[in-house]
C-alpha cells in the first residue's frame, strides 16, 4: 500500500492556550491526539508507514507518538527547522515517499472518507487528486416568504459549495511543481490546474471537520466514536 504523510507542524494559534505546550496535532479530541485518530483511520485502510511532518515542539510528538508500534504502524519524521509552508513541507519528506502514488493530509481534521477513490483517479495525466466535501454552514439559515414570513429554520445546513477537505492523493510528478517554501494551494495547485492534471473527487456521505477551536473539538467529541465505528 502507499504512504501517507501527515503534516503535523501546525501551531494552532487558535487553539492556545491548548497548544502552548504541544503542536495542534497533539490536542486531544476524545481522549485520544489528533494524529493518532489520523494514524488509526490511515491503518484501518491499510496504510503502515506514515510519514510525520513536524516543526513546532516536534519533540513533544516524537515522545507521544514513537516509533508508530504501539499503533500497528511504521512512523517516520521529516523535519522542518523553520515553518515551510504545505508545500514545501510535502517538498522536504521527499526522500521518505519513494513509490509512484502517496497519501498527504493535514494534520488537524478528522474525517472517515475513504483513501481509494483518490488514488484510482491518478494516472500518467492525472498528477494529484483533492477531496472535496460539501461546505457546512457556520450559521443557522433562516428561510422567509415573499410576504417576510418565517416558513423554515435549518441549523447549520449543508451549502452548495464544495472546499478542500485537506486530503490528497499525488503522483511523484509533484514535486516538478512544489516549491522550497511556501502552501500548495497557492503555488503548485494553480498550476496543476492550469495544466488540467489535478480533479476533484466529491465526498458527500461522510463525516469531515477540521479542529481549529475549543468548540471544534467539543463537537467533534459528541460524534467521534460513531464516526469510527
Amino acid at each position: 500500500m502507499v504512504r501517507a504523510l501527515i503534516l503535523a507542524g501546525g501551531f494552532g494559534k487558535r487553539l492556545a492556550p491548548l497548544t502552548l505546550d504541544r503542536p495542534k496535532p497533539l490536542v486531544e479530541v476524545g481522549g485520544k491526539p489528533i494524529l493518532q485518530w489520523q494514524i488509526e483511520w490511515l491503518s484501518k485502510q491499510g496504510i503502515k508507514d506514515i510519514v510525520l511532518a513536524v516543526g513546532y515542539l516536534r519533540t513533544k510528538v516524537f515522545e507521544v507518538m514513537g516509533d508508530g508500534s504501539r499503533f500497528g504502524v511504521r512512523l517516520f519524521y521529516s523535519v522542518e527547522e523553520e515553518p515551510l509552508g504545505t508545500g514545501g513541507a510535502i517538498k522536504n519528506a521527499m526522500k521518505f515517499l519513494e513509490d509512484e502514488v502517496f497519501i498527504v493530509l493535514n494534520g488537524d481534521i478528522i474525517t472517515n472518507l475513504s483513501i481509494k477513490p483518490l488514488i484510482d483517479e491518478l494516472n500518467e495525466e492525472i498528477t494529484a487528486t483533492i477531496a472535496l466535501v460539501p461546505m457546512r454552514s457556520p450559521y443557522g439559515i433562516v428561510h422567509v416568504d415573499h410576504n417576510g414570513f418565517i416558513t423554515e429554520f435549518r441549523e447549520k445546513p449543508l451549502l452548495d459549495y464544495l472546499i478542500n477537505a485537506g486530503v490528497y492523493a499525488f503522483t511523484k510528478e509533484v514535486f516538478r511543481y512544489l516549491p522550497d517554501k511556501g502552501d500548495i494551494e497557492v503555488t503548485a495547485f494553480p498550476k496543476l490546474a492550469n495544466e488540467r492534471r489535478i480533479k476533484g473527487i466529491v465526498y458527500r456521505d461522510v463525516y469531515w471537520k477540521s479542529v481549529d477551536t475549543v468548540k471544534d473539538i467539543e463537537e467533534v467529541e459528541r460524534v467521534i466514536k460513531e464516526v469510527y465505528n
